[in-house]
């Protein structure tokens, strides 16, 4: 099968979508700020939790859920800086995941990326990458909310984590983004082939 992509592009296509894998997989999973309640491991995400407080009618009191889900609803995310973060973190995946599928198709596909196409896809990474970067930023604003205070031992607030710690997911998602805005921003500018002119 012909390409559309120099050896670089190549290279480019395949980190692109390790890039946009590592950020998707990141942005998706709870696992971006890591605590306890009740004697009971905590993580959040932007937009979902793991452990959480229910009422047991049979006992009388509260006891700890443990289940990973997303909250009920978008106004039931905890602050409107994680609100903000969950939109802008989830374009620039969409955006980085949109650029890694046409570079991949642009391995086995030929005349589908020029090299004017190959810049245009990597200043969409840049975007992307400038979005979750954004969104990773905004994170710490919400350390305030009243859910994570109680998983760090009411000792969090912005941009301090009292006795919670940063997860494996938010350091994915942000190495990601880092990534693509560097490398393959860099990589794009040489994937397409120039195109060929026809004499008619």
């Amino acid at each position: 099968m012909a390409s559309s992509l120099t050896c670089a592009g190549v290279v480019w296509a395949l980190l692109s979508f390790l890039c946009a894998a590592t950020s998707c997989i990141g942005f998706f999973m709870p696992y971006w700020l890591l605590g306890s309640q009740m004697g009971k491991p905590v993580s959040f995400g932007t937009f979902r939790r793991c452990s959480y407080p229910v009422r047991d009618e049979a006992r009388g009191g509260t006891v700890m859920l443990e289940q990973c889900g997303r909250y009920a609803s978008f106004q039931g995310i905890p602050s409107l800086e994680w609100r903000i973060c969950t939109v802008v973190t989830g374009t620039g995946c969409g955006l980085l995941l949109l650029v890694a599928l046409t570079a991949m198709m642009g391995c086995c596909v030929t005349d589908l990326i020029s090299r004017t196409i190959g810049r245009v896809a990597g200043g969409i990474q840049f975007v992307g990458g400038l979005l979750i970067g954004s969104g990773c930023a905004l994170y710490p604003l919400g350390w305030d909310s009243e859910e994570v205070r109680q998983t760090c031992s009411n000792s969090s607030d912005q941009f301090d984590l009292g006795s919670c710690e940063i997860g494996w997911a938010y350091y994915c998602t942000g190495a990601g983004a880092v990534v693509a805005m560097l490398l393959c921003t860099w990589m794009a500018c040489f994937a397409g082939k120039k195109q060929k002119h026809y004499p008619y």
